[in-house]
């Protein structure tokens, strides 16, 4: 039987984009509709380590922003579209697809930017500009739609990509930049990746599921003495579920920085003034970077694999841009990984179901790889494989590291819930 509530366009794409009313609405009450609630805004408005980045990126490179046209994509509460009019910009528009936009409008004219501020209602997807109505026009590319300087935008999920929204940004920034000198900020994001140490949480998540299905027990046989009627048919698929639920989706984590065992290793990075619809999909099997080799040499065991990101506001890096575009000279850097404390974006953890055992006097090498892709039922939502296998080397000082003992290739699949 057909899902008629799947979270995705027929075309697999996010539902803004090219979706019929019905997956609209379903992308609306699974993914829209939190980011019109205050608390959830404010959820994002009291994390330090995010405004801070925004606004020295904003307010620190004000001769950027000096009588540029800005669009802020998400706006939400409003707050970078102020920061861009308070650093003098001459025209902002703030694109909000929630009834959050009614909140935005308040905003705008509470801090006295509403004469350059215009808050629009709609999925960037779909919208237009007035910039006729402003009096703007496009002096570079072919479409004249292309007439905003500075895109800025807060669309980075869990472990990056998840929530999909880079997929309106790109489209945003190709309908409506100005291709050789506009600048997106964020203008680049990096995806890390690590082995972790955290056995407290991993044992929990075990526990968890072990509970989850002796409650499944008791329930079968009381359901079957009491009422008479067999439940363990049932079995199968509840365990299913709760392995899946405990044991194979990512946790959100505070990781603490001696958690993480070995280098990350960086699997994906993206140039926001080039990067396409097709880079924001995920991470395909043998892409660029995908693969990771750690020698862990410390305390642990291995718990599991954590994933975070960064973001940096910094010139323009692409050979089009480099030359034509605006330099920022006070660059800013946004890190959600476990050495920069709280974010609410926090770690993406994947927890073994067994830990990786490390031995003193040796030292452990774990190679393989990051595969990252949409779910079929909702494209917002990301399922991962991580295939690894390990091995132990001897670790005397002087002498060259001999393989002691290599394990069989392991290979999980994870969701990102």
């Amino acid at each position: 039987m057909p899902n008629d509530f799947v979270n995705a366009s027929e075309t697999g794409e996010i539902p803004s984009y090219n979706g019929d009313a019905k997956a609209k609405a379903t992308d609306f009450a699974n993914y829209f509709c939190s980011y019109a609630q205050l608390y959830h805004q404010k959820q994002m408005l009291a994390d330090h380590n995010r405004m801070a980045a925004y606004h020295s990126a904003i307010i620190g490179n004000a001769d950027v922003f000096k009588d540029k046209v800005v669009m802020d994509v998400g706006t939400g509460s409003g707050i970078l579209a102020v920061w861009a009019a308070q650093a003098g910009a001459r025209k902002v528009y703030a694109v909000e697809y929630t009834d959050m936009a009614k909140h935005a409008k308040s905003v705008m004219v509470a801090n006295g930017v509403d004469d350059v501020v215009t808050v629009i209602q709609g999925a960037v997807e779909e919208i237009d500009l007035p910039f006729e109505q402003d009096g703007l026009d496009s002096n570079e590319g072919n479409d004249s739609t292309q007439v905003v300087d500075i895109i800025i935008s807060e669309w980075m999920g869990y472990f990056l990509l998840r929530e999909s929204m880079l997929d309106s940004l790109i489209r945003a920034r190709d309908k409506f930049l100005k291709p050789d000198s506009g600048l997106m900020f964020p203008s680049h994001t990096t995806m890390y990746f690590a082995p972790v140490a955290d056995e407290e949480e991993r044992k929990l998540c075990s526990q968890e599921y072990s509970n989850s299905m002796s409650d499944w027990f008791e329930f079968a046989e009381s359901t079957k003495a009491v009422y008479g009627v067999e439940m363990k048919i049932l079995e199968g698929d509840f365990e299913r579920e709760q392995k899946e639920y405990y044991m194979l989706s990512s946790r959100w984590s505070e990781l603490k920085p001696d958690a993480v065992l070995a280098e990350p290793s960086m699997i994906k990075h993206l140039d926001m003034a080039t990067c396409t619809i097709e880079d924001s999909r995920g991470i395909s099997k043998g892409a660029k970077d995908s693969e990771f080799d750690f020698i862990v040499d410390g305390y642990g065991p291995v718990s599991g694999f954590a994933g975070w990101f960064t973001a940096d506001f910094k010139s323009r890096t692409d050979p089009e841009g480099s030359n034509k575009a605006p330099k920022l000279l006070h660059p800013a850097f946004l890190s959600t990984g476990p050495e920069n404390g709280y974010t609410h974006w926090g770690q993406q953890t994947f927890y073994l179901a067994s830990p990786i055992p490390l031995l003193k006097g040796q030292k452990t090498r774990i190679t393989g790889n990051i595969e990252m892709m949409r779910t079929k039922e909702n494209s917002r939502l990301y399922n991962c494989r991580i295939t690894y296998g390990t091995s132990r080397l001897s670790s005397e000082q002087g002498k060259i590291d001999q393989v002691l003992h290599r394990s069989k290739e392991v290979s999980q699949v994870y969701q990102i819930p």
